[in-house]
């Protein structure tokens, strides 16, 4: 199992000289990766170029790039430059966001995503073998068959003669779509005790490729929040914020994949009572009530030697890679963690 760390939104606490000596500390520790993400503030492509300019050995992961953001002709080209400006360090991670995001700050329509990010996949693999690009699919046309465009093919290519592609997925669909067109699946809130949840998923869309693929080539790469103290108490209540602005308030009532992730692990009364909390505004009630297994399940938090046997575990559950983000406020604190984890998980 490889180490990645997750520095996730650009802006949040740390200065960009903090982020940059957490990063080239982590690519000092053997970390094999970084990721960052983007939503409706920083932009992941931005910074991922500014760190390949500062890093040499550590790759470098969108985590993700939106896909109602950028047009598919965009992501490719914006690929192909990161790659080419890392000498091959970049992994492609895309997702659809969510209807919020995509509707209120992207004013692009939340529908039809699978077959969306089917089409997408495929006119990047296009796109990225240096074809003329014809399409005509349901939601990509490329050239748009009633004007004045033409076939086009990208003029630089990427360093990687595969460029790997992971697709965020939680819902069932999605990771069969994954698991059936990527390298690599991104889930959130993952637990190492119901991998199964996502290996029948990752099964069935393998199955459905029917080109010889296998589970085995389907790289799990989760992000998991980490906090190791012995002080157990204070690392689960690190975690409850962000668990509980996921589980309580990422989407609608009706369109909370992550609650509905949490629903499928058996936590069904909890995730119920944290989402009403939530979407009533008590958003402290509502990160109080998750339970703390369901912490310790979904979350690295706690002395020494119970983050060393949450690591086991997710390397026993098969992850490729596992994104950790340290739940830290300060450089030093942060760089801390990092130490530890690795410390722990060699």
């Amino acid at each position: 199992m490889k180490l990645g760390v997750h520095i996730g939104y650009w802006g949040l606490g740390l200065t960009s000289e903090d982020q940059l000596a957490v990063v080239q500390e982590a690519e000092r520790l053997g970390y094999d990766s970084v990721w960052t993400a983007e939503a409706y503030g920083s932009d992941a492509a931005t910074i991922l170029g500014w760190l390949a300019g500062q890093t040499t050995k550590i790759r470098l992961g969108a985590a993700i790039l939106q896909m109602p953001a950028r047009s598919v002709g965009m992501t490719a080209m914006t690929a192909a430059t990161l790659d080419q400006l890392s000498n091959g360090r970049f992994i492609l991670g895309i997702g659809t966001s969510g209807p919020q995001v995509s509707e209120g700050w992207h004013g692009v329509r939340f529908a039809k995503q699978l077959q969306r990010t089917r089409e997408y996949v495929e006119v990047l693999r296009m796109m990225f073998a240096h074809e003329r690009v014809e399409y005509q699919g349901e939601t990509i046309q490329l050239p748009l068959p009633d004007g004045p465009g033409k076939a086009l093919k990208l003029t630089i290519r990427p360093v990687q003669e595969h460029m790997p592609i992971f697709v965020a997925a939680i819902g069932p669909k999605n990771t069969q779509l994954a698991a059936e067109i990527a390298d690599g699946v991104i889930p959130t809130l993952f637990s190492p005790e119901h991998v199964r949840v996502i290996l029948d998923e990752i099964q069935v869309g393998v199955d459905r490729a029917g080109n010889g693929k296998t589970v085995a080539d389907v790289e799990i790469a989760p992000q998991v929040q980490v906090y190791v103290s012995d002080d157990r108490e204070k690392a689960r209540n690190l975690m409850r914020p962000f668990l509980g602005l996921y589980i309580g308030g990422m989407g609608s009532r009706d369109k909370n994949f992550y609650n509905q992730l949490v629903r499928r692990y058996g936590y069904e009364d909890a995730a119920k009572e944290v989402q009403d909390l939530y979407l009533e505004g008590k958003k402290e009630e509502a990160a109080a009530a998750i339970p703390d297994a369901l912490i310790d399940a979904i979350a690295l938090c706690g002395p020494k030697e119970h983050v060393r046997e949450r690591l086991a575990a997710y390397r026993d559950a098969g992850v490729g890679t596992l994104g950790v983000t340290p739940v830290a406020f300060t450089r030093e604190e942060r760089l801390e963690q990092l130490r530890l984890v690795a410390e722990l998980a060699s």
